[in-house]
């Protein structure tokens, strides 16, 4: 862990970052009591275990989260390194601190959404989209089954990714077990799986936002026209290299750029009135950085 001088302590981006934290660890815990457990639901991770020994046992969620989560951060020390910086604890801990709360004293295990399970567990997979998107943003992470995930990944071939997704998507199917007058209910993990999936877009709207810049790569015949185009119509500049087509060997010019959606929009225009044979390609690109777009941040997760 880095040292942290006064200046750092002080600072705008430091106040910011552990906003982020303290705002998403409380919604987060919010997403769990409110709308997550009462429905049985068990979207992945530590907290989808904590609400299946909830309604099987009747263990308090944030306690039984508290004996996961801290042999977990240890053994995945232990095996990975130090990888988690003090974010990341701070973050572990306010939410079964608020998940507490909630849980013992502010509301109970009441829904806050009742009667209607499908715009519950949409209503859920946002607040834990904005959740974990905050935490990810401060450059912390929520750990529990983010460091299974991790501790297979060292052990596998498996992409980190898809592990996530196993975890996840495996720690749902214990919503089956919970007990039940009707005995197997296959809607709770179909709505778990359902506020996995808004979760990851919501996460991915939170921390890259809704603009999504494009990055075309284009050959043609008349490419000093287009390049022409976005240099003096669009103000935006990009690189030129020569390739050589695979089929009959020919020398052509690559013109690569990356531009905000907007623009790509009038670009596209322009190609099509210039060379409508162009091969353009159009690719989302959700994170740039740079001259002209998002400055690169290196504040590092140990802060």
């Amino acid at each position: 862990m880095s040292f942290i001088t006064k200046e750092k302590f002080l600072s705008k981006d430091w106040f910011v970052t552990y906003a982020y934290i303290l705002l998403g660890s409380f919604l987060f815990a919010v997403g769990d009591v409110l709308f997550v457990n009462p429905y049985k639901l068990a979207p992945g991770g530590v907290y989808g275990i904590g609400n299946f020994l909830y309604h099987t046992f009747g263990f308090k969620i944030s306690l039984s989260v508290l004996f996961m989560e801290i042999p977990l951060l240890i053994v995945g020390t232990i095996i990975l390194g130090p990888r988690f910086g003090i974010k990341t604890l701070i973050s572990t801990f306010l939410i079964m601190g608020f998940a507490y709360m909630f849980e013992t004293h502010w509301w109970g295990y009441e829904a806050f959404l009742p009667n209607d399970p499908m715009l519950n567990a949409l209503v859920a997979g946002i607040i834990y989209g904005v959740a974990i998107g905050l935490i990810f943003k401060s450059r912390a992470t929520s750990g529990g089954s983010d460091i299974i995930s991790m501790i297979l990944n060292k052990y596998t071939r498996m992409s980190l990714g898809k592990l996530v997704i196993i975890v996840d998507g495996s720690i749902t199917l214990l919503t089956l077990f919970m007990p039940s007058e009707s005995g197997i209910d296959w809607t709770l993990p179909i709505y778990s799986w359902l506020i996995i999936f808004i979760e990851g877009k919501i996460i991915d709207m939170v921390i890259d936002g809704l603009k999504v810049n494009k990055t075309l790569f284009i050959i043609s015949d008349k490419s000093e026209e287009i390049q022409s185009k976005i240099l003096n119509n669009l103000k935006r500049g990009g690189t030129v290299f020569a390739a050589k087509g695979m089929y009959e060997g020919v020398e052509r010019t690559v013109i690569y750029t990356t531009i905000t959606r907007r623009e790509s929009t009038i670009l596209l225009n322009h190609i099509a009135k210039i060379d409508p044979t162009a091969f353009v390609n159009v690719i989302d690109s959700s994170q740039i950085h740079g001259e002209g777009f998002k400055a690169i941040d290196s504040e590092s997760e140990g802060h």
